[in-house]
């Protein structure tokens, strides 16, 4: 995993952002059983505390669950993992819309680039 933290979040909220990408990614699918926190916090080079809270912050937002006596699981609820998914995305364009902007860009440029981004896309994807 990844022990190159930002100094300006804490690191439970990376952990949780990490996480959650790997979940609304489909990396992790729902229903998988999650190594434990021990491990879980070895992989991601930290205390097992701050692994704890990362993950208790995602059994709150139901992307995560325990069951009792045999580990903690990725949400089968796929409105949910949508749901987050669709609130990563909004805070992505909202992050590349705000910087496009300070960058002096305006509205129809930024669709200008994007369209462009996308239209390249689509010629490397039909060169593959």
């Amino acid at each position: 995993m990844s022990s190159d933290f930002s100094s300006n979040i804490p690191i439970y909220i990376q952990i949780m952002n990490d996480v959650k990408l790997k979940i609304v990614s489909g990396e992790w699918e729902a229903g998988k059983r999650l190594q434990s926190v021990r491990e879980l916090a070895v992989e991601f080079s930290v205390n097992p505390n701050t692994m704890q809270r990362a993950l208790s912050e995602l059994e709150r937002d139901e992307l995560l669950y325990t069951e009792r006596t045999s580990g903690r699981y990725v949400s089968q609820d796929q409105s949910k993992i949508l749901k987050a998914r669709d609130q990563m995305a909004e805070e992505y364009t909202d992050n590349y819309y705000n910087s496009m902007l300070k960058l002096g860009y305006k509205k129809e440029e930024i669709v200008y680039v994007v369209s462009n981004k996308l239209d390249g896309k689509r010629e490397e994807d039909k060169n593959e």
